[in-house]
């Protein structure tokens, strides 16, 4: 089946994979999307939402499927106790994938002009855009919906400015925040939103997301089992490991971590295979893989009783997560800077 796109292309959309505003399939989250109906059909949904969880679950396709239901039933008391299934060929649907309902606003990192790609960070002109958008008056006197994609992607000026609008919001207005770690919020955001913590995808709820996407998962049940350990419940890591090379990259990366001596051509090698032009993708791949494996020794030191060595690549992995950011924003040469992250692991992770 040949996939058309109709929403936006966002900072990290994915070849042949729909975007969640354009996804009519919710698969899992059952539990919080039925509660979120419920509150809403008891006219008791707050006025702002943090959906939490890992990367890739599925938390925007949520938001959106619960924006739809708002917009198909203004009248919450005529609202059906489960989300509604969003129809394709309905112009509500296609309405919000292109982001042309006048009632919804979708705001993620903008696009830079300068780079011809996306900016690093979701700015405060877009937060901005907000007042804007609630000055307006609903044109079916339905809620107006913000959804914010990941709010954990805000500068401090944008989240500033965020947080103005969450204070006295104006009626029938709800504000959905996706986000992949909670702490990177201020205070006085979560104090403002009810908090909606969504879990991993099952194995089975996995596979079910990977067979509407070209090409579908491996029929072998063992590397299916393989597959679903490694991606961690995430969707979006699933496709990143069979489509982009990811299991390639992280095993590479692993392999040389551990090496007792220094493998230099192979070190080259792996910098080189995430370092082209049109290898965005596999190099953010990379910088994943290399934080996940300072946070997993982290928390084995924790586990272990270690905590000196457990603050110590605690530290390590705040490092490495400002180098990254740094190579991103500055555009650096980004076989440098993977040569270097692979020396740094090698560093940290040999205490």
């Amino acid at each position: 089946m040949i996939f058309e796109r109709i929403a936006p292309e966002q900072h990290d959309t994915l070849d042949g994979v729909p975007e969640p505003s354009e996804t009519p399939r919710l698969i899992g989250h059952s539990q919080a999307a039925n509660m979120l109906a419920a509150a809403y059909r008891a006219g008791k949904l707050p006025h702002a939402l943090i959906l939490a969880g890992p990367l890739g679950i599925g938390k925007a396709t949520l938001a959106f499927h619960l924006a739809h239901h708002l917009l198909k039933y203004p009248d919450f008391k005529a609202a059906p106790d489960t989300l509604a299934v969003p129809d394709p060929s309905s112009s509500l649907f296609r309405q919000i994938a292109t982001g042309a309902h006048p009632s919804m606003l979708h705001l993620t990192r903008p696009a830079n002009d300068k780079t011809k790609s996306f900016k690093t960070v979701l700015t405060v002109d877009e937060i901005r855009k907000v007042n804007r958008f609630l000055a307006m008056t609903s044109h079916d006197g339905s809620y107006r919906v913000v959804i914010v994609d990941p709010a954990d992607d805000m500068n401090t000026n944008a989240a500033n400015a965020l947080l103005k609008n969450l204070e006295e919001p104006p009626a029938r207005t709800l504000f959905i925040l996706i986000v992949h770690a909670p702490g990177s919020l201020l205070p006085t955001i979560r104090s403002r939103c009810q908090m909606v913590r969504l879990t991993p995808l099952a194995a089975d709820e996995l596979m079910a997301v990977l067979e509407g996407i070209e090409p579908p998962p491996p029929d072998d049940p063992a590397a299916r089992t393989a597959l679903a350990e490694r991606a961690g419940g995430s969707a979006r890591n699933a496709i990143l490991l069979t489509q982009y090379g990811g299991l390639e990259i992280a095993g590479a990366l692993d392999a040389l971590v551990a090496a007792q001596k220094p493998d230099i051509a192979g070190a080259h090698r792996l910098a080189e295979a995430v370092a082209g032009r049109d290898q965005a993708i596999q190099f953010d791949i990379f910088n994943r893989r290399a934080l996940d494996l300072l946070s997993e020794a982290a928390s084995e030191a924790a586990l272990a009783g270690d905590l000196a060595k457990a603050k110590t690549l605690s530290e390590a992995w705040h490092e490495a997560l400002n180098t990254i950011s740094e190579a991103e924003t500055y555009n650096l040469d980004k076989k440098q800077h993977a040569l270097t992250m692979i020396d740094r692991l090698k560093s940290a992770l040999r205490m």
